[in-house]
């Protein structure tokens, strides 16, 4: 065998190994803000940028939106705690699966999804609720100031995919965000009719409208 190949065989033997090559770093292979060029989605390049821009910013809101329906979910306090504890959970499901699905059209259009909690709170539009535990009222309201904050923009967004020519972005946004927040609300918005939880009004005291 040529010393050539012998040395080119060791060398890489030395380059395959089952040592862990630990505490690795490089430059990064695409910034944030940018979207690829050669992504063949009959979709202009300014076009993307500006679908992946306010994509982001859906993201960062919806992602807070999902955590802050698992705070209410921990902290839930009350007579309708087992029923709100139970619904909680299930529009954070929901939620988290939104994420998946705004954080996926983001990257298949060429763009970079927020990932990170610090990111996610420089970039949303929710406010920020406090660490301790707050009445029930006051939790459902907060859920539903922070879907106000999304359905507007899914409107808004929508509308601007639309006139981009952005189908598929403009039919995410319709039919997977806006329809699945507007039923969330509903839900949510039930829970705080003044109704009374175990003995009923007489009929001839009680005012309607």
């Amino acid at each position: 065998m040529a010393k050539k190949d012998l040395n080119a065989k060791t060398s890489n033997r030395e380059r395959v190994s089952a040592q862990p090559r630990l505490h690795q770093n490089a430059a990064e292979i695409q910034a944030y803000g940018t979207v690829t060029h050669a992504l063949p989605l009959d979709l202009e390049e300014p076009v993307r940028l500006e679908m992946t821009e306010q994509l982001n910013l859906l993201l960062a809101d919806t992602m807070t939106l999902r955590d802050l329906y698992k705070k209410s979910h921990w902290q839930v306090a009350g007579p309708t705690f087992y029923q709100l504890h139970l619904l909680f959970d299930k529009h954070y499901e929901e939620q988290s699966e939104l994420v998946d699905t705004i954080a996926e059209r983001i990257q298949l259009l060429g763009g970079i999804s927020i990932a990170m909690a610090a990111d996610v709170a420089e970039t949303t539009r929710i406010q920020r609720p406090p660490k301790g535990r707050e009445e029930v009222p006051v939790q459902i309201s907060r859920l539903l100031d922070a879907h106000q904050v999304i359905i507007g923009h899914c409107r808004e967004l929508a509308e601007r995919a639309d006139d981009l020519g952005d189908a598929g972005t403009n039919d995410l946004v319709v039919s997977d965000v806006l329809r699945g927040n507007e039923l969330q609300v509903w839900f949510l918005s039930e829970h705080l009719v003044n109704e009374p939880l175990v003995e009923a009004d007489a009929p001839n005291l009680r005012r309607i409208g």
